[in-house]
């Protein structure tokens, strides 16, 4: 176990320190320049085409099930018990770094799954499939770089983040009811059963019930809070920015921290939340009917998607532990949020967290599940026969995270998601000329006042790399 840990720990020194840090706001610079700052000057159409999404589609789920069933993965550990660790780690200057991580990524998400609409396949049932490992073979002609993309998936989402959540769940309910945890994980493994059988589509109709309802009570929950402690307001944010920049010990002393730690813990974290340049998302945002009919849309559909991630739910994470003064305390994870909340409404806020923390670790399940079918689907040439078998592996990793060391867990999580996004940037960056005339076309007709359409016959390179009956092109009807 030693080992492990060692070896581990050198892995995300190594991704952590420098590759990801780079590559990540690199590649979401690169993006957001190449795109004309489109998170910004394209925000109010975000979300425009956010609030026209739950149209259903003929073979693919509504923009807005697979908005809630992206947020349900991205909602989660990362959110509560994510942002705490960081914050204890590396400072309040961490929370910075996610929100920079957040704008530089919803240009990356765009990116993603534009180019995971582009490139989407049809299953056996007739649902749409895609993602990095459908773009990285059709687009790039690399089926290699597609089975290493998936199998890097299936263990990260699949395996490893399924047991954070399910570590994270034993942890809120062992703190505040006193739960055993081997009981919670039972639970929990057969809650996550019985969505599961269902598939895709079973697990959007779940994550399109609870992601809202609980999404807005946690956002109205710290919005109360800082309602009580709107006075400290002003001091708390200039104390997140001077920590982000190394000024805190020079402008308050007590506990400090450098910038790298900052940094790194920021984007770390900010990452492991929202998801952009994971190539994670993107899988559930290829199975969308987009409306309007352009991949484009639904690049803006999981834009938004990063937003409201990170710099709304996250941020209300960090102002409920700031504003109680909690910053440097030595619990970890759950606890410190719990600690927070309690500290500002009393003990019903650590049922709250705990209720709030089992809802959306059970949705991220439920959809990190799904993330990983559509890839073992892949390795498999569409075929849903090893589907049954993998579904008993992923509960047994559900129960061994129930009963897991929370920080080895938290590592490997670390280590899985830093090497799969590695290989999806690699590819995003080589697929971008292509993404970003498509997102050009859906612009013009937007600014032309047309409803757009995705027209192949404007992308020749596209005529051998799609399957058929995806698109229309020029020389077919278009039903409007």
């Amino acid at each position: 176990m030693a080992m492990l840990e060692t070896i581990i720990n050198f892995m995300n020194s190594l991704l952590w320190g420098k590759l990801l840090v780079y590559g990540l706001v690199g590649a979401g610079l690169f993006f957001t320049i190449r795109l004309g700052f489109i998170q910004v000057t394209h925000f109010v159409h975000g979300i425009k085409v956010l609030t026209i999404s739950r149209r259903p589609g003929k073979h693919g789920l509504s923009s807005f099930q697979v908005f809630c069933t992206s947020m349900a993965a991205r909602v989660g550990a990362g959110n509560m018990a994510g942002v705490a660790v960081a914050i204890g780690t590396a400072g309040p200057g961490a929370v910075f770094w996610m929100w920079a991580i957040a704008v530089l990524g919803m240009a990356t998400a765009m990116i993603e799954s534009t180019l995971a609409q582009v490139y989407k396949v049809t299953d056996s049932d007739g649902q749409y499939r895609g993602g990095p490992a459908y773009y990285m073979e059709k687009g790039l002609g690399q089926r290699w770089m597609g089975v290493v993309f998936s199998l890097l998936l299936i263990v990260a989402f699949g395996l490893v983040f399924n047991a954070v959540q399910a570590n994270t769940i034993t942890g809120a309910m062992t703190q505040v009811f006193g739960f055993e945890p081997f009981d919670v994980g039972i639970v929990i493994v057969l809650c996550s059963a019985f969505v599961i059988v269902g598939g895709l589509k079973k697990v959007a109709k779940v994550s399109e019930l609870i992601v809202p309802v609980m999404a807005i009570a946690y956002i109205a929950i710290a919005l109360v809070v800082v309602a009580m402690n709107i006075e400290k307001l002003p001091d708390i944010f200039m104390l997140v920015i001077n920590s982000a920049f190394g000024w805190q010990e020079a402008a308050a002393g007590g506990v400090a921290y450098s910038v790298a730690q900052a940094m790194q813990a920021g984007i770390a974290r900010g990452l492991f939340s929202n998801e952009a340049g994971m190539g994670s998302a993107a899988n559930v945002a290829a199975s969308a009917s987009p409306n309007p009919n352009h991949p484009a849309s639904q690049g803006f559909v999981q834009m938004m998607g990063v937003f409201v991630d990170t710099i709304v739910i996250c941020t209300a994470t960090a102002a409920i532990i700031l504003l109680s003064g909690d910053a440097a305390a030595s619990s970890d994870g759950i606890a410190k949020t719990i600690s927070a909340l309690t500290s500002h409404v009393g003990e019903w806020g650590g049922a709250f967290i705990a209720f709030a923390i089992l809802l959306f670790c059970f949705t991220s399940i439920i959809a990190n599940y799904s993330y990983a079918e559509t890839n073992v689907m892949f390795l498999f040439g569409n075929s849903k026969k090893a589907l049954p078998l993998f579904r008993v592996v992923v509960l047994g990793m559900v129960m061994f995270g129930s009963l897991a060391k929370i920080s080895l867990v938290w590592d490997l999580a670390d280590v899985s998601m830093g090497l799969m996004a590695i290989v999806n940037i690699v590819a995003l960056v080589l697929l971008s000329g292509l993404a970003i005339r498509v997102i050009n076309d859906y612009r013009e007709q937007i600014d032309a006042g047309i409803d757009p359409i995705f027209d192949t016959s404007k992308f020749p390179e596209l005529a051998d790399q799609l399957e058929e009956n995806i698109w229309p092109n020029s020389s077919e009807p278009v039903n409007k």
